[in-house]
């Protein structure tokens, strides 16, 4: 009898460690709900890149714009803060997500940026592939990783909001995140968007995830 409690104790604890919400070992997440980045947001966000000379990567495919130039906001706006490079990376096939040419910036980024959207769009475009993996290479050499609105909910493993059809379905046709935080479900415009009891959805039938808003 002692014997078998040990072992359910040890299996219970297994399964609880699992189950805990937890980050990135190295670097660090920004999560902003949505709207524009304000300017002390967008100053911690450099800071934690490692100031004005380090490389940055925007990708802005949440969007679902044809296509995207130098001049998206987010790239302006870090280019007026005094950033010195930023590339604005973005794609909608995958296979150009898994080449070399098309990832080259971020062999040396020290930051990167989710623009707003929907989610599923980043899913769609680079999940399982090169860029995915140098994404998480930012994050492993201590850089940051940031997002608003789309770019938040893509860092938790849970992909709230993430139905191709409808931006109100919870829980849709694309349930995976990034998983830059695991066990995470992340909503945004909450309060902007009277979305305060939206989470229960999920937290309800998933009740080992950590509901965010």
């Amino acid at each position: 009898m002692k014997k078998f409690l040990f072992i359910l104790l040890i299996t219970l604890t297994a399964h609880a460690q699992e189950q805990l919400t937890t980050g990135p070992e190295n670097g660090t997440l920004v999560i902003v709900g949505g709207g524009r980045v304000v300017d002390t947001i967008l100053k911690k966000y450099v800071e934690l890149a490692g100031g004005i000379d380090a490389p940055m990567v925007v990708i802005p495919t949440a969007g679902g714009a044809d296509s995207y130039n130098q001049d998206y906001y987010f790239a302006k706006q870090l280019r007026a803060f005094g950033v010195k490079k930023v590339t604005v990376l973005h794609t909608y096939d995958k296979k150009e997500a898994d080449t070399k040419t098309f990832t080259t910036p971020l062999l040396d980024a020290k930051a990167v940026w989710f623009g707003g959207g929907r989610q599923w769009r980043l899913v769609d475009a680079y999940m399982g592939t090169k860029t995915e993996k140098l994404i998480w290479e930012v994050l492993n050499k201590g850089g940051v990783i940031g997002g608003s609105s789309a770019g938040a909910t893509i860092q938790g493993s849970y992909l709230a909001r993430g139905d191709t059809k409808n931006n109100q379905i919870m829980m849709g046709d694309h349930e995976e995140g990034f998983g830059f935080i695991k066990n995470i479900a992340i909503d945004q415009h909450v309060m902007a968007r009277n979305r305060q009891f939206d989470m229960f959805e999920i937290i309800n039938k998933k009740p080992e995830l950590l509901g965010i808003g």
